[in-house]
């Protein structure tokens, strides 16, 4: 997943919040800075807020010295009194939204790492407050007149892009509205900002526990158990954090155990966010109503690569056409296996489809997941992962062991370019913030903090994940589909960096249509399945043996299995996001329609109890929009398409990509980008080649991944 402070489609005109995939708008612009915190902030480096000082009073500071920063630039677009250029115009409109994206940026990552509660509170607050800014740059009347006489750029394409898509976000925000209307759209974004911060914190703060007897735990790792300790009673406690939660559905044997910890994960955050969400909901509508939209859905989708909620609705339709028989056939016989192991079973549960999955590859593939985590430890995953994007994009990491970090377990590389003429040039810095802490966002995402301006300032994001390890005495040996999300999730760090290249701070690779941001992660995940690429990092922990070539094929088989599933389970997910937005907020139901979606693409039984709407935090990021995850696996398939498979890294399909995908950014639409790659528009074939791998005869040898 990616977040954005500002929204990846929209810019700074549309202003948005993306904080593990939230979301919002605000309000008003805070532009005072009083002498003393002027003063504190000219003493410090002002790129990064986590320099200002850890007390809420230095990061207030630092925020309102950017904001101010911000308004100068803006008092220069509407301070022009001759004719307006991309110079004296588009160049200070730009200075104002990279001073509050960096601002929302690192505001955002104080509220989803600070390390106490007071930063995470001072966090949210700075969140709040840029967002308002923002806000009300989109609906800045005399900014706007002032953009709209800059002429278009004939030799130019990609300022041309930037200027025509900032006033296509502007009049989407309401610029052209009066004064009443407007003041009507900064209240809702502000109440839009305010709720999905409550929705998001309501769901860090709310940490599960279930309790366990030994006999319960039968079937999660050795090493799983050790980490536990158990109580003077012997009963052991689990938390709903990734690391205890997601072994738990996929490895105990006990169905309780699954159930009770299937629950407390699905209802987090129950039932404080049922009023929030709603509020939520209520707000967007009528958001969308104020601007002349019928649904948030179709002001939502109106600025993308799908068009209208009306082609959203079409699109889903198709790939539903194209996977739901894959889907029961895969169910059909997941579920004939379960019931030789349990006569008497008439159906799987939600809360049972993650062990019976894993169950059925043990047997039709002889692969057990927990047989390959030893050779996924995290410290060489990692190297691992950083030396494939190496070779991949032609890039190297060098360690940065004195940068000054949020945290102490986080890590730091710089990034230099090794292709070309550009050959020992530094592009940006990233940052690995990779093991759970306590009050630390629960998810797995990439978030860019510092955008690049080519010849001013090197881009710089960060992962915000919670493998395991980080400490003493653990190795951190992650399942595969740890490794994967890995991989995922740094595609988005790669796509930030490289395409932060250019002349323009929105421009940037998140800045990208918001329904193509998850292509150029999803396409990295396929590098995952060859096994040059596997092996050269996956070595046991203990020996330092390379994962066994038997070992590595059924890993692949086993992989490969259950994809036409997968693409329901994305449906359900993207049709009730969209049933959320497309109707009036007083006729969701939400219970009644996630049971409904569940019936239409889950071929397992919904669960009494379930009520993962709270918890989706989805819903405040991309609202409508989640269908952006099918949309991409389709492009990303596509692209992978594209390569050799005898020659992944080191193939010229490779600088190929870099160069007309990843380093473009947002310079060109997405549509171009995918077209200039491909060669033609994405094709929905690529997908069903790929979901219908399972059902192929294995091949002789597996694709070799180069030198």
């Amino acid at each position: 997943m990616a977040i954005n402070f500002l929204s990846r489609s929209k810019g700074i005109v549309r202003a948005g919040l993306w904080g593990a995939g939230v979301r919002v708008g605000a309000g008003a612009l805070i532009v005072a800075l009083s002498i003393a915190a002027q003063a504190q902030a000219n003493t410090q480096d002002p790129l990064h807020v986590w320099n200002e000082g850890s007390d809420p009073a230095s990061l207030d500071a630092w925020a309102q010295h950017r904001l101010a920063a911000a308004q100068a630039n803006i008092d220069k677009v509407i301070a022009v009194t001759g004719a307006h250029t991309v110079e004296n115009t588009l160049r200070p409109f730009d200075d104002a939204q990279n001073e509050l994206a960096i601002a929302g940026n690192e505001s955002y990552l104080m509220f989803a790492v600070g390390d106490s509660a007071e930063v995470r509170n001072k966090g949210q607050a700075m969140v709040a407050a840029v967002a308002s800014a923002a806000t009300d740059l989109s609906l800045n009347q005399k900014v706007y007149k002032a953009l709209a006489a800059v002429p278009l750029p004939a030799n130019d394409a990609a300022t041309k892009h930037y200027l025509e898509r900032t006033l296509l976000e502007y009049r989407l925000s309401g610029v052209d509205k009066d004064d009443a209307t407007r003041a009507k759209i900064r209240q809702l974004q502000d109440r839009i900002t305010a709720q999905s911060l409550v929705f998001g914190r309501n769901i860090a703060d709310d940490v599960r526990k279930v309790t366990a007897t030994k006999a319960q735990l039968d079937g999660l790792p050795a090493d799983y158990i050790a980490r536990h300790k158990p109580a003077a009673d012997g009963t052991y406690t689990l938390t709903t954090d990734s690391p205890d939660s997601t072994p738990v559905m996929s490895f105990a044997k006990d169905a309780d155990l699954r159930k009770r910890m299937f629950l407390a994960y699905t209802d987090r955050a129950y039932p404080k966010n049922v009023a929030v969400l709603k509020d939520i909901l209520m707000a967007r509508q009528e958001l969308a109503t104020t601007l002349g939209y019928a649904t948030y859905a179709d002001l939502a989708t109106a600025d993308q690569m799908i068009g209208s909620a009306s082609n959203l609705k079409a699109f889903l339709n198709q790939v539903d056409d194209a996977s739901r028989e894959i889907g029961k056939r895969e169910y059909g016989e997941l579920l004939a296996f379960a019931q030789k192991q349990q006569p008497g079973l008439s159906s799987i549960s939600d809360a049972d489809a993650g062990y019976w999955s894993e169950q059925y590859r043990r047997s039709k593939y002889n692969f057990d997941a927990q047989s390959v985590r030893p050779y996924f430890p995290y410290n060489e995953v990692q190297a691992g992962i950083l030396k494939t994007a190496a070779r991949l994009f032609h890039v190297e990491f060098r360690p940065v062991t004195d940068a000054k970090t949020w945290d102490a377990s986080v890590a730091v590389f710089d990034v230099f370019d090794t292709g070309g003429a550009n050959k020992g040039k530094k592009l940006g810095r990233i940052y690995l913030d990779m093991h759970p802490r306590e009050g630390k966002d629960k998810w797995f995402s990439s978030a860019p903090m510092v955008p690049g301006i080519r010849g001013r300032q090197l881009p710089e994001g960060a992962l915000i994940c919670n493998f395991s390890g980080g400490t003493a005495g653990d190795p951190g040996l992650m399942e595969y589909s740890e490794v994967v999300t890995f991989f995922h999730e740094f595609g988005h760090l790669m796509h930030h960096v490289l395409g932060g290249q250019g002349q323009w701070s929105g421009q940037g690779g998140f800045n990208v249509e918001g329904d193509f941001v998850e292509a150029p992660s999803q396409m990295l995940e396929e590098m995952f399945r060859d096994k040059t690429i596997i092996s050269s990092f996956a070595k046991n922990y203990k020996t330092g043996a390379t994962i066994p070539a038997d070992l590595f094929e059924r890993m692949n088989a086993a992989d490969a299995y259950g994809r036409g599933r997968w693409v329901q389970r994305q449906l359900l997910y993207a049709n009730y996001s969209l049933q959320l937005h497309d109707r009036p907020p007083a006729d969701v139901d939400f219970d009644a329609l996630l049971q409904e979606d569940t019936k239409r693409f889950s071929p397992f039984t919904f669960v009494d109890g379930d009520r993962m709407y709270t918890s989706f935090t989805h819903l405040t990021g991309y609202a409508s929009n989640y269908y952006t995850y099918v949309l991409d696996k389709v492009i990303a398939v596509d692209f992978f398409a594209q390569f050799d498979k005898a020659n992944l890294l080191d193939g010229p399909t490779a600088m190929r990509y870099r160069r007309t995908v990843l380093e473009q950014g947002a310079t060109r639409p997405a549509a171009v980008l995918v077209k200039d790659f491909l060669g033609r528009p994405q094709s929905i074939d690529a997908l069903k080649t790929w979901m219908m791998v399972e059902f192929q005869p294995a091949p002789k040898e597996t694709a070799a991944g180069g030198k």
